[in-house]
């Protein structure tokens, strides 16, 4: 019992990271049917800023974090304007190839310019740990990043829920047309939903250096791929949905790391994804539609 609660706290840890790339993907796609899958880059991104931010700049670590998100927000900005807006209106296979390249640009204009070295992150945090009922173990690491998730989660579900360019996303999110005729700049929303997005990996990238102390130009290519797979879990598209389907996908790899092989890991998440196709395309929390031809 003590190694299984042991292992829900590693995988709410690393569920948490999930969740927060997640709420990127399922954003984006709540709001212009898009997979954006440049989201895992953006998050290494963000782990590199955090990285020169606390080593060459020395700051602490909240003020390394917002600087990361503000960073992620504005290239997430950027790229949507850039890469994005033009191809609004086009097929969704040439969004999806355009998403491709510009993963792929973020990737080797990172290993250009911070070379393919692993950089081992500074120890900003005390490596300080508490013990719990029954031996169960909790590291001060792990307490910050479920206070920065929580903190973040209920900042953005208060920018959804209580604020007026909330409610314009979630106008958009329902009819971008009828949005539009009531008066509601959707470009302005779709940045401001990408710039969200990308702020939100930003922190995941940041509180993943710090917890794991290690980053590299290609870390973003396997998270990004499990965040997406938690996002079509939970339902993408879905909010609330890419909250659980992070936390489920975190826990369910440390217990498979914990009582079978950390081998075999990456394996199970991309089984759950396919089973979730097969039985339930629409996620656990979304609901099945049928178009009228």
């Amino acid at each position: 019992m003590e190694q299984f609660l042991q292992q829900i706290i590693n995988g709410l840890s690393l569920g948490s990271i999930y969740a927060l790339i997640a709420l990127g993907y399922t954003m984006v796609y709540g709001i212009i049917k898009l997979i954006n899958f440049a989201h895992g880059d953006i998050y290494m991104i963000g782990a590199y800023v955090g990285f020169v931010c606390i080593t060459y700049l020395s700051l602490g670590f909240v003020p390394a974090l917002i600087i990361a998100m503000a960073v992620c927000a504005l290239l997430g900005f950027i790229i949507e304007k850039i890469a994005y807006k033009p191809l609004r209106n086009a097929t969704r296979i040439a969004a999806l190839i355009t998403a491709i390249g510009v993963s792929l640009f973020l990737e080797y204009s990172t290993m250009f310019v911070a070379k393919p070295d692993v950089r081992t992150y500074p120890a900003v945090l005390p490596d300080k740990s508490y013990t719990l009922f029954g031996g169960v173990r909790l590291s001060f690491k792990q307490i910050c990043l479920f206070a920065v998730t929580i903190v973040l989660m209920i900042l953005l579900q208060y920018i959804v829920r209580r604020t007026k360019m909330g409610k314009a996303m979630r106008a958009v999110s329902m009819d971008q047309d009828a949005a539009q005729l009531m008066g509601i700049n959707v470009n302005s929303v779709i940045s401001f939903t990408f710039a969200i997005g990308s702020a939100l990996a930003g922190a995941a990238g940041i509180l993943v250096g710090i917890y794991y102390n290690t980053i590299n130009p290609l870390m973003g290519i396997i998270p990004g791929l499990k965040a997406f797979v938690a996002a079509v879990f939970g339902g993408i598209g879905i909010i609330p949905g890419a909250l659980i389907g992070g936390f489920s996908i975190g826990i369910i790899e440390t217990l498979v790391s914990g009582y079978g092989s950390s081998l075999y890991k990456d394996a199970v998440a991309f089984a759950i994804l396919i089973l979730i196709l097969i039985v339930k395309p629409s996620g656990l929390l979304g609901k099945n539609t049928r178009e009228k031809v």
